[in-house]
C-alpha cells in the first residue's frame, strides 16, 4: 500500500479503537471502507469533517472509501449520543439532501476519476426500501439476539436515562439496519472495513457480527475520537448554531473565525485532523508558536488550510481580508472591498439606525448622525465634544464637526461605519 492508513490516523489523534487485525488487513492489498453520514440537512457541518477526513486519508493510501447516505436510517434516528428522537424525513427531502452531500463530498474525495479507488456515493434507502418488515426480521433479525443489543452503550444509556421518553422500537432497531448497511456493502461491493465516532462502535460491532454469522466472512471496525474543546464546550457550535460548510449557511468569514479562535491546545490537536500538512511541517508550526503563542501563527494556519479546503483560496483571501478590516489599520477604500454579507457578518451585533436616503443626499451633519437621529451618543452636547476631542471617524476617516455624511460615504451603496474612540462601533443603513 501507499501508506500505512492506521499509522497515519495514529499519529494525527484520529485514532480511537480498532478490531483486532485491522491494520495488517489493511496492510495486504487495497481495501474498501465506508462512513456513514446523517442526510437530515442538505449541508455537512463540521461536526461530521472528522469521518470526511478518515475517508480521505483511506484513499490517499490507496484504499477505495464509500460514503454511505443514510436515506434509510435517516428515516428513522440513530440513538446514539441523542436523548430524544429526532424528526423523520420524506424521500424527496433526502434526495435532495443527498446531492447537496455529494457536491461537498467532492471537495475532498475523488469521485471522478477512472482510479480503482475512485470514491462512490451510496444510500441505504436504495437496498432498504423494497425490504419488508417480514423479510427483515426474518433474514437478518433472527441472527442478533435481544441480550446481544440491550448490551450495547447507546442502548443502555437511553434506557437508564432519567427521561421518562424511553426509547422507541423504531430506535431500537437502528443497530440492525446499520448493521445489515454493512453486510449488504460486504456481499455487494467487498467492503470490509465501517468506520465513524467512538459512539458508533456498538452499531458497527453489530455490522462485523451479522458478517460473521450471516455473510460467512470477516468485517473489522475502525473509530475516531470524538472532538472535544478544552473548555469544556462543545466542539463545532457557536451561539448562532453550527458551523456549515455551506457558505450559505456559515459564511467563510465566520468559518475562518470559529477556527482563528481555537484555543492554543485545541489548535495543536485540531491541524493535525483538519489538515492534511505532513508531521513536519505541523512539528515545525507548533515549535514555533510555542515561542510566540501571542501571534496566534498555528491558528492562522489552521484556519487558512481549512477555509481554503472547505471553500476556496478565494474565500480565504476575503476571510482575512475581512478579519484585517475588523482588526487590523484599515481604510474606507478596504470596507469597499468586502462585499455585503461580509460586511454584515462583521459587524454582526453593532448598533444599527436607519435613515432615509433622501437625507443622506441631501447631507447628513454630525451631530444628527450621532445622536439627534440615531441616538448613538447620549445628546447633542456629547457629540460635540467628541468631534472637538478628534475622537469620531467615518468609515474608519477621522472627522470634525463640520463634516456632513453624503451618498459618496454609503459602502455598499446602503451602510456608514461611525466610530467614537477605538471601542466604540455603530453603523447607519440608508432605506
Amino acid at each position: 500500500m501507499e501508506k500505512n492508513f492506521v499509522k497515519e490516523l495514529t499519529w494525527r489523534g484520529m485514532l480511537h479503537d480498532t478490531m483486532p487485525g485491522t491494520e495488517e488487513h489493511l496492510m495486504e492489498e487495497m481495501r474498501a471502507a465506508y462512513v456513514g453520514i446523517d442526510p437530515t440537512a442538505d449541508s455537512l457541518h463540521i461536526g461530521h469533517l472528522v469521518g470526511v477526513m478518515m475517508l480521505r486519508h483511506f484513499q490517499l493510501a490507496g484504499h477505495k472509501p464509500y460514503a454511505l447516505v443514510g436515506g434509510a436510517t435517516g428515516m428513522i434516528g440513530d440513538p446514539s449520543g441523542k436523548s430524544a428522537e429526532r424528526n423523520l424525513l420524506d424521500e424527496k427531502t433526502l434526495r435532495h439532501n443527498q446531492d447537496s452531500l455529494k457536491e461537498q463530498l467532492s471537495r475532498f474525495l475523488d469521485f471522478d476519476s477512472d482510479h480503482e479507488n475512485a470514491a462512490v456515493l451510496v444510500n441505504n434507502y436504495d437496498w432498504m426500501k423494497d425490504f419488508s418488515f417480514l423479510e427483515f426480521i426474518r433474514d437478518v433479525g433472527k441472527h442478533i439476539t435481544v441480550n446481544y443489543m440491550m448490551s450495547k452503550d447507546s442502548v443502555k444509556k437511553r434506557l437508564s436515562s432519567e427521561s421518562s421518553v424511553g426509547m422507541s422500537f423504531t430506535e431500537f432497531t437502528y443497530q440492525l439496519v446499520q448493521g445489515y448497511d454493512f453486510l449488504h456493502l460486504y456481499r455487494e461491493n467487498n467492503c470490509t472495513l465501517q468506520m465513524g465516532g467512538s459512539d458508533q462502535w456498538g452499531n458497527i460491532t453489530t455490522g462485523t457480527e451479522l458478517i460473521r454469522r450471516i455473510g460467512d466472512g470477516k468485517g473489522y471496525a475502525l473509530t475516531c475520537p470524538l472532538i472535544t474543546k478544552a473548555d469544556g464546550t462543545k466542539f463545532g457550535k457557536t451561539e448562532g448554531g453550527n458551523i456549515w460548510l455551506d457558505k450559505e449557511r456559515t459564511s467563510p468569514y465566520k468559518f475562518y473565525q470559529y477556527w482563528l479562535n481555537t484555543s492554543d491546545e485545541d489548535a495543536e490537536k485540531y491541524i493535525k485532523i483538519f489538515t492534511f500538512l505532513s508531521k513536519e511541517e505541523i512539528d515545525t508550526l507548533i515549535a514555533e508558536h510555542k515561542e510566540a503563542p501571542h501571534k496566534r501563527e498555528l491558528q492562522k494556519e489552521l484556519g487558512k488550510q481549512v477555509t481554503t479546503m472547505v471553500h476556496s483560496e478565494e474565500d480565504y483571501n476575503n476571510a482575512l481580508a475581512a478579519s484585517e478590516v475588523l482588526f487590523g489599520k484599515s481604510t474606507a477604500a478596504d470596507f469597499r472591498k468586502l462585499d455585503e454579507a461580509t460586511f454584515l457578518d462583521i459587524f454582526e451585533g453593532v448598533p444599527q439606525a436607519d435613515i432615509a436616503m433622501t437625507e443622506i443626499e441631501n447631507g447628513l451633519d454630525m451631530i444628527a448622525a450621532l445622536a439627534a437621529q440615531t441616538n448613538f451618543l447620549k445628546s447633542n452636547g456629547e457629540a460635540r465634544r467628541a468631534l472637538k476631542e478628534n475622537s469620531v471617524a467615518v468609515n474608519k476617516e477621522k472627522v470634525k464637526e463640520d463634516y456632513t455624511i453624503t451618498k459618496d460615504d454609503l459602502i455598499n451603496n446602503k451602510y456608514v461605519i461611525l466610530n467614537k474612540g477605538k471601542k466604540n462601533t455603530y453603523i447607519i443603513r440608508a432605506i
